[in-house]
């Protein structure tokens, strides 16, 4: 099992940005895929973005692609997510989770594939 333990949210006005950092620790971190989900109020959970586990590959939702970028240090045991240009609709409760499997070569992307979660950071985007 690995721990996960976001940081990085807050408060930002429409347009600004925010970095938000998960460190994992417990199991060989580079062996798998990490991603980023949100959680609105009275919303399910959604994918945000995700990154292979020797970072070669990335995916987001179409919601966020172009203005935000995942990306990972290995070496830190730590993903990153890099938001920018943010929306009143960013707003949201940010998931960081861990695969369930390593070295995996398939896309992994939906809620099902992840197995680690972390406690969530608050992303307030005002207008």
């Amino acid at each position: 099992q690995v721990q996960l333990v976001e940081s990085g949210g807050g408060l930002v006005q429409a347009g600004g940005s925010l970095r938000l950092s998960c460190v994992a620790s417990g199991r060989t971190f580079s062996n798998y895929y990490m991603g980023w989900f949100r959680q609105a109020p009275g919303k399910e959970r959604e994918f945000v973005a995700a990154i292979s586990w020797n970072g070669g590959r990335t995916y987001y939702a179409d919601s966020v692609k172009g203005r935000f970028a995942i990306s990972r240090d290995n070496a830190k045991n730590t993903v990153y997510l890099q938001m920018n240009s943010l929306k009143p609709e960013d707003t949201a409760v940010y998931y960081c989770a861990a695969d369930r499997n390593p070295l995996r070569t398939i896309v992994v992307v939906t809620t099902a594939d992840f197995g680690s979660w972390g406690q969530g950071t608050q992303v307030t985007v005002s207008s």
